[in-house]
């Protein structure tokens, strides 16, 4: 399991370098599936380029990036086609409506489950939490989003405290549930 919660992307260094060591590859060739579904209004679609060039600034080339809107689902055979997702931000609700429409939520849940690699950005992270009913169910807790103040960097404690806060300077890092969380940055 290999999953990054994050407010607002690659924000850091120490965030990007986290994401480079979980991918464990040349990052030129590392194959993203970049889903911006999310940015239904103005202000999250203007963020879109920001989150694309989270995956070009690692080094992923243009052509390895294949943007999917979700206007259908994706089987799991396919989906492991692609070394990371990268879920944007935008409208919580109206995302995760399209992944469960698209029956998405059951292949990206078992390539989550078999070891693939996830970005989820402010809604793209909101969606694994119980902030919402129907949710992907990956984390037993509410999330908050582009706080003032966030969680203390260092490994979480497992069951997680009914509320976890993130500053859009750290992550929620998840490698093996529930033993392997911890909050990285600040």
């Amino acid at each position: 399991m290999r999953v990054l919660l994050t407010s607002a992307g690659l924000e850091t260094e120490e965030i990007k370098e986290c994401f480079v060591d979980m991918a464990g590859k040349d990052m030129s060739l590392v194959k993203a599936l970049f889903i911006p579904t999310a940015a239904i209004d103005a202000d999250a679609i203007e963020v879109l380029p920001k989150c694309m060039n989270d995956l070009l600034k690692c080094g992923i080339l243009n052509e390895n990036i294949r943007v999917y809107d979700l206007h259908a689902g994706m089987e799991f055979e396919q989906l492991q086609e692609y070394d990371v997702v990268y879920l944007c931000g935008g409208n919580t609700r109206y995302l995760l409506e399209r992944i469960n429409n698209t029956r998405f939520n059951k292949s990206l849940m078992e390539y989550i489950n078999n070891n693939g690699l996830v970005i989820g950005v402010s809604a793209g992270s909101l969606i694994f939490s119980n902030n919402l009913s129907n949710n992907l169910g990956l984390i037993d807790t509410k999330l908050d989003v582009h706080c003032m103040t966030g969680e203390k960097e260092g490994k979480l404690a497992s069951p997680l405290k009914s509320n976890v806060k993130l500053t859009n300077t750290c992550a929620l890092v998840i490698r093996n549930f529930p033993d392997g969380m911890e909050i990285i940055g600040e």
